[in-house]
């Protein structure tokens, strides 16, 4: 009999164990997925302002200039900004204070060094960039200006880093907002005032701008002071640089098949097509990937902080997954019924011509958010040699089928290759992750992407089949039932109207 009574109290134990992870994933997403909902509102103000002072054609120039200092920031940062994450964390759990400060101080040092060599390589390579971007030099000033823009992105980073790895996601969601506040603030004057001339003054404002913020609510953060001498930064730091020079390849990969795809359009299409390449994957990546920034905030030290055990991470994937698609879902659902009004708000009627690239896409970002949570398995495991195998074969066929699906089918075409080359990179990732650490979906996961994904592509087929008004009707029923599902498994999840009665109690004291 005792053994009995002790079973549900085990059982309970692990009830409340999963809601405690549960609603950490939710506090984490819902307070940095406010801030990314409130920078969304700064982003839609913004990209209204540009797409109607710019247009699509400055839209394309600044797509170019911004793609073309990624690739060299890619080249130059050795991924400091995610490496030196796992070890602040790691340092972070000892208490150690001393420990603490030299990890900052290694980090800070060693952003100042790759941050100067990105900006001396853009500054000396700037006609050779313009050549290469827009076919001739007319650019290479703009290069020359905004090489500055290494050197503040890469000491940004660094801040960053150790507001993530010291977990003050406070701060950071501060630095986060006041940083959109205050671009939108300065920015949308430029655009008003020199049309295109003000996008390079733009990028470095808001560069300059992001890195006073970050540099701000870093240094509220109390580190010891110590001594560490040059040598030892080099020999304290090779953890970090030999992780980030892994991340930094496989970014230069991604980037750099980004920065193919856009010359290619470019030489094909031509800049007003650029534009609207750039403004359909910033509704996707901006405003769908707003969940994926504020969940991995917190998931990346969180999972590698459970690397040791395989079912715990099995554990903490699945339940991160499930939130993922239970979050996004809803929204990717109004995106396909209302993306034609969604285009118009968000920029004007010129880009209406995004709408079947973005359908597509949509559809693509379940099976990005199911890879998405699992893929980072080999990042907390320190497996370098399998995250980059991994990388490098998923960007070689993800920049083929995005180079085939333009050239036969336009817009819409990136939108296709998009979704096929994100259900390759799932069966990719599930495969290798199942070899190496015994992984595999849970049978609650499939079931809520199923079911989620089967609403998804019955709104994709309403609003491609059926004449308005009738696909708006249909489409608004598809998703309430997404929103209802979401609801009902969130609130087994995390106790949902518990926790939001409990909120509304707050609020009214």
């Amino acid at each position: 009999m005792s053994g009995d009574r002790k079973k549900p109290e085990s059982d309970n134990f692990l009830l409340t164990e999963q809601h405690t992870s549960y609603r950490q994933i939710m506090k984490t997403t819902s307070l940095f997925g406010g801030v990314q909902a409130f920078q969304i509102i700064i982003q839609i103000i913004r990209s209204k302002f540009v797409a109607i002072l710019l247009g699509p054609t400055g839209m394309g120039i600044a797509g170019l200039l911004t793609a073309t200092i990624g690739f060299i920031s890619g080249i130059s940062n050795f991924g400091l900004g995610t490496s030196a994450v796992k070890d602040i964390a790691a340092a972070n759990g000892t208490s150690n204070q001393i420990r603490i400060a030299i990890k900052v101080i290694v980090l800070r040092r060693l952003v100042w060094i790759t941050g100067t060599v990105g900006a001396l390589l853009t500054l000396v390579l700037s006609p050779l960039l313009s050549k290469l971007t827009f076919g001739n030099q007319n650019y290479t000033f703009a290069f020359i200006w905004i090489s500055i823009t290494l050197l503040f992105t890469q000491l940004t980073s660094g801040q960053i880093a150790l507001l993530q790895g010291m977990r003050k996601l406070q701060y950071l969601a501060k630095a986060n907002l006041f940083g959109s506040i205050f671009g939108l603030i300065t920015t949308v004057p430029l655009y008003y005032i020199w049309g295109n001339d003000g996008i390079v003054p733009g990028i470095i404002v808001t560069s300059f701008i992001t890195l006073l913020l970050s540099w701000y609510f870093s240094h509220r953060v109390k580190i010891q002071p110590v001594k560490v001498t040059y040598i030892r930064t080099f020999a304290e730091g090779k953890s970090m640089l030999n992780l980030g020079f892994i991340i930094s390849l496989t970014g230069i990969m991604s980037v750099g098949s980004s920065y193919i795809v856009r010359i290619f359009i470019s030489n094909t299409g031509g800049l007003e097509q650029i534009g609207l390449y750039s403004g359909g994957f910033a509704i996707i990546n901006t405003y769908v990937g707003l969940i994926f920034t504020a969940m991995a905030t917190d998931y990346y030290p969180r999972l590698a902080a459970l690397a040791n055990n395989n079912k715990l991470c099995q554990q903490s994937i699945n339940q991160q997954a499930e939130i993922a698609i239970l979050i996004l879902a809803p929204i990717l659902l109004v995106f396909l019924v209302f993306i034609n009004w969604v285009v118009i708000l968000l920029y004007s009627t010129k880009f209406i011509a995004i709408n079947e690239m973005i359908y597509w896409a949509a559809l693509g970002v379940f099976f990005k958010a199911a890879s998405w949570t699992v893929a980072f398995i080999f990042l907390a495991k320190g497996s370098s040699k399998l995250f980059f195998w991994n990388e490098f074969v998923s960007n070689i066929y993800m920049l083929g089928l995005n180079l085939l699906g333009y050239k036969l089918m336009g817009l819409m075409g990136l939108g296709v290759s998009y979704m096929v080359g994100y259900m390759l990179y799932l069966i990719q990732v599930f495969f290798l992750s199942n070899f190496k650490f015994e992984f595999s979906f849970d049978y609650a996961f499939i079931r809520i992407f199923s079911f989620q994904f089967s609403l998804a592509v019955g709104s994709f087929f309403t609003v491609r089949l059926l004449s308005k008004p009738y696909n708006y009707f249909v489409g608004l029923v598809l998703i309430a039932f997404s929103s209802w599902y979401s609801i009902v498994e969130l609130d087994k999840r995390i106790g949902l109207k518990t926790l939001l009665i409990s909120i509304k109690n707050r609020l009214k004291q």
